[in-house]
């Protein structure tokens, strides 16, 4: 029998007992010693081949399954999927009935299941190895491989009945566990397990030991990777928070820019309030140090004053801005001085530098309400020194006199009206809002204005003196939150008549307080009879003693009260009842004082031409000196 026959056994890769047919055949047809030695030493040759053919061939698979594991840790994306990958091939490769692998916890002190294939029992895949207990707990505290073809028998290990219980319930019976290792440190353990008993070869601890180096990188370079990710996140992160410092940055420069510049121009408070809504968005309004609106940007809607109030209170307090609802409230203050409040609203987040500029606003703001209050004090002191010596009558034909008017932009040669405002200085601050609206109003009309006093006296272009004072009233008067009386007179033209023209705007307003008419304005033609009276050209005193000097001068001789009883008398509607009950006499009492009175008057006193007179000059004596200066 030729040796090919093993040859063709060899090519169909034949199992190790079909090698011994050969001999049996040759045999059983009674070959010779000399052939049947022939065949041993072919069989031999042929098996020896063969088993070489089979180591081959397993490395071969071995080497293919490291190169995959290699090429899948070079395209790393996730880690979970790279072990389930290695544990598979670990269980394939060794022929094992199950692989698994188990991670050291460092919070915990122990190790736990990570990854298993092949696995049936529940218990089994959530099993916690405590380091040095069981076959894994070893590997994991010494670092060492080991094997074991029959577990329970095994007494190199530390059994715990929690382990063993799941090992059971699992059914293994031979277990092979290498360590992971990452330098110096074992970061878990690589398994392969049998539930029969087997011995494992030196080859097969080798191989699970290349695939547990394996799953080490993987796990190595999921934490870098991982790591790699968190410092881009966080590298992003700070790339974005260095953009929006930079855009806040340069939002706040420009704002600086643009309100220096407010400054620099002689800007006004608008202005700095139409920056902020630029920048900020929103809406704006500015308040004066009484919650008075001096400038609003955007539609503001209406606002809890005791909110805002509270809040501009917290602000002066802590020296930045404080937020209220959907308002964020900045205080405008110089030193102990408080100016007003900046009252922002906005749907948007307000950003720690966004508030530094609306600070920043109110730092301007102060500014410029400082300057215009020190310009308006300067040009108002200017204004009011021309202004009394015109009332004076000083040099009013000096040269000098006229330029002074000419460099304030006053022409004393156009038609003027004289206005005198009553009103009562409550404390500083009045005087000062008082002095400041004065002062604006009367340089934005070419006019000029003095306070003396509870008195503030406009020298005004125009050559309507009643609407003028009813101006002056009205707006004077909102600016201090008090009813302001102003009288007028005028128009005049040329410096020697304002002398003349002050004291008769003052009997108006006099006459206005007399009347009852606290809080109105009117020139002497809206007076009626007593404007016709204390106006210009009058004679008060000669029109008082032709109509009453008789019972004048016998009530200052004997010191009754016939002129009480008279305007009694008629304020009642010629009633002697209602007289009497009036000044608490009797009847026969009145009707005796008007018997008197008609004997110092005449018999017609009643009539209705007397009883005019009579009245008109009973209410011009009742306004004492208004009617005499």
């Amino acid at each position: 029998m030729s040796c090919t026959v093993f040859l063709e056994l060899l090519a169909r890769e034949a199992p190790p007992v079909e090698f011994e047919a050969p001999l049996v055949e040759a045999r059983a047809s009674g070959a010779a010693p000399e052939v049947l030695a022939e065949l041993e030493r072919a069989k031999l040759a042929a098996l020896r081949v063969r088993a070489l053919l089979e180591r081959r061939a397993r490395r071969e698979a071995e080497l293919s399954a490291l190169f995959d594991t290699a090429g899948d840790l070079a395209g790393l994306r996730d880690v979970g999927a790279v072990l389930e990958a290695i544990v598979r091939r670990a269980r394939r490769l060794l022929q094992a009935d199950i692989s698994y692998m188990t991670l050291h916890d460092p919070d915990h002190g122990d190790t736990y299941m990570r990854v298993t294939d092949g696995s049936v029992s529940a218990a089994f895949r959530a099993l916690r190895l405590p380091m040095g207990a069981g076959l894994g707990g070893l590997v994991a505290q010494t670092g060492t491989p080991y094997a074991s073809p029959d577990y329970f028998a095994d007494e190199r290990f530390r059994h715990r009945d929690h382990i063993d219980l799941a090992v059971r319930e699992e059914a293994l019976v031979a277990i092979l566990g290498v360590p992971m290792r990452l330098g110096t440190q074992i970061i878990g353990v690589l398994f392969a397990a049998n539930r029969s008993a087997r011995p494992f070869a030196q080859e097969e601890v080798t191989l699970l030991a290349s695939l547990a180096a394996h799953a080490a990188i993987a796990l190595d370079n999921a934490r870098l990777l991982e790591e790699t990710r968190t410092a881009l996140a966080e590298l992003g992160a700070a790339n974005q928070l260095v953009q929006a410092r930079s855009v806040a940055v340069e939002r706040a420069a420009q704002a600086h820019d643009r309100m220096t510049g407010l400054v620099v121009r002689g800007g006004g408070v608008e202005d700095v309030a139409a920056v902020v809504t630029d920048i900020l968005g929103g809406a704006l309004i500015v308040l004066d140090a009484d919650g008075r609106r001096l400038a609003a940007v955007g539609t503001v809607g209406d606002l809890d004053e005791a909110g805002v109030a509270g809040a501009a209170a917290a602000s002066r307090g802590l020296g930045r801005s404080v937020r209220s609802g959907d308002l964020w409230v900045t205080s405008i203050a110089s030193g102990a001085e408080i100016l007003g409040t900046l009252v922002l609203r906005t749907p948007e987040e307000v950003s720690a530098m966004d508030q530094r500029i609306l600070e920043r606003a109110a730092l301007v703001t102060a500014l410029l309400l400082l300057f215009r209050r020190t310009a308006a004090a300067a040009e108002g002191r200017v204004r009011g020194e021309l202004l009394d010596d015109l009332l004076t009558g000083r040099a009013v034909h000096s040269d000098a006199l006229h330029e002074r008017a000419r460099l304030l932009g006053v022409d004393l040669h156009a038609p003027h009206v004289l206005v005198v405002a009553r009103h009562r200085a409550e404390d500083s601050s009045s005087s000062r809002r008082t002095a400041f609206w004065a002062s604006s109003d009367a340089a934005s009309r070419h006019g000029l204005v003095a306070a003396r006093g509870e008195e503030t006296v406009f020298l005004l272009p125009g050559l309507a003196p009643g609407p003028a004072a009813q101006r002056v009233a009205k707006e004077l008067g909102a600016s201090l939150g008090t009813p302001v009386t102003a009288g007028a007179a005028g128009p005049v033209q040329g410096p020697a008549a304002i002398a003349g023209a002050y004291h008769e705007a003052r009997r108006c307003a006099d006459a206005l307080l007399a009347l009852g008419r606290a809080g109105d304005g009117a020139s002497s033609e809206e007076l009626g009879f007593v404007g016709l009276l204390i106006g210009r050209d009058r004679d008060v005193g000669g029109f008082l003693e032709s109509v009453l000097g008789p019972v004048l001068a016998y009530d200052r001789r004997r010191g009754t009260s016939l002129i009480q009883t008279l305007e009694t008398y008629f304020g009642t509607g010629a009633s002697l009842s209602r007289t009497a009950e009036r000044l608490h006499i009797h009847v026969n009492t009145v009707t005796q004082r008007l018997d008197r009175i008609a004997r110092l008057l005449g018999d017609d006193w009643q009539s209705p031409d007397r009883v005019l007179e009579l009245q008109l000059a009973l209410r011009l004596n009742r306004l004492g000196p208004l009617t005499n200066g």
